[in-house]
């Protein structure tokens, strides 16, 4: 399970070396690391809690909350989640396949439809399983399901907009990637909280479609 380890900045470098940047996001980077003492690759998402407002603190807490929460072949794992005064490190499940819109960019005669519909279930059966737990993502797009090809599989990451909802009680807060957000979210109504994941879980659907 993952937990919290307190430290000094430096802290990280002790238990993991870390790499080349993945990906930058707003108040994060995802690095490439290796733990020093297991040689695992693993990619840390470091967020620097000194750019965060209380709003983006909200949602890094409920990020780290619902990741701990949700444990499924189909959910890129939080191994452990590393605390210091200034930054906080997220220890993630490392894709050794990119993601899913690099993946459709570089397949230009698209996917075989027995491939896309294994792949689609996957993305299916991780939601449903969200939903169970009462987790929503809020931010389903191509760039948020990322390949595990040894493992034949594909994952969901990047819970950033993720909570927890009461079956029946709406949720009112905006957010998401525009395109591919749920109609009622950017109208600023009301939203069941599944109906959006599968309205943004049916435009991935529709790309995909587009790529064939």
């Amino acid at each position: 399970m993952a937990g919290f380890k307190r430290g000094y900045d430096g802290k990280i470098a002790g238990l993991y070396d870390l790499d080349k940047t993945l990906g930058r996001g707003h108040f994060a980077v995802v690095k490439l690391a290796r733990h020093v003492f297991t040689g695992e690759k693993v990619a840390v998402k470091v967020i620097d809690k000194t750019k965060l407002d209380s709003t983006a603190t909200g949602h890094l807490f409920q990020e780290v909350r619902c990741m701990k929460l949700v444990q499924h072949p189909n959910i890129v794992r939080l191994y452990e989640v590393i605390d210091t005064q200034t930054k906080l490190y997220l220890i993630l499940e490392l894709a050794d396949g990119g993601d899913m819109f690099d993946y459709i960019m570089k397949h230009e005669e698209g996917l075989s439809e027995e491939m896309a519909k294994k792949y689609f279930a996957q993305i299916v059966h991780a939601i449903s399983y969200c939903h169970r737990l009462h987790v929503v993502h809020r931010d389903l797009k191509p760039e948020n399901v990322v390949f595990f090809e040894k493992q034949g599989l594909v994952k969901l990451t990047d819970f950033g907009f993720s909570n927890k909802f009461q079956p029946g009680k709406k949720l009112t807060t905006s957010c998401g990637s525009l395109a591919y957000s749920a109609p009622e979210i950017l109208l600023g109504d009301e939203y069941d909280a599944p109906a959006v994941d599968r309205e943004s879980d049916s435009k991935i659907d529709g790309e995909r479609q587009r790529e064939r």
